[in-house]
């Protein structure tokens, strides 16, 4: 079945780094497009980046623009996202989101905290 497993979260300090993963399976991973949500509590999901199916192409949400980098390997069925210059206001639950199929799948999410 499919499925996609986040992991990396934690806890960091503003102006750290953390690498989230995203390890995919059940579906031929390398034809569809990844993407990353978040979700802060009391707010809505927000999608925060997205990979085209091969790579070669990436958007952001204007508020991680050069903070963050999305990317993949299709050899490990693994989609990545480098998050740098961490900022109290990137504290979210955060997500890895496929439409395989025109059906959605998520992960179960990780948690980021950024706070002194």
């Amino acid at each position: 079945q499919v499925q996609l497993v986040e992991s990396g979260g934690g806890l960091v300090q503003p102006g750290g780094s953390l690498r989230l993963s995203c390890a995919a399976s059940g579906f031929t991973f390398s034809i569809y497009t990844m993407k990353w949500y978040r979700q802060a509590p009391g707010k809505e999901r927000e999608l925060v980046a997205t990979i085209s199916n091969l790579g070669h192409s990436t958007n952001y949400a204007d508020s991680v623009k050069g903070r963050f980098t999305i990317s993949r390997d299709n050899a490990k069925n693994m989609v990545y996202l480098q998050m740098n210059s961490l900022k109290p206001e990137d504290t979210a639950m955060y997500y890895c989101y496929c439409a395989v199929g025109f059906t959605p799948r998520w992960g179960q999410g990780t948690q980021v905290t950024v706070s002194s």
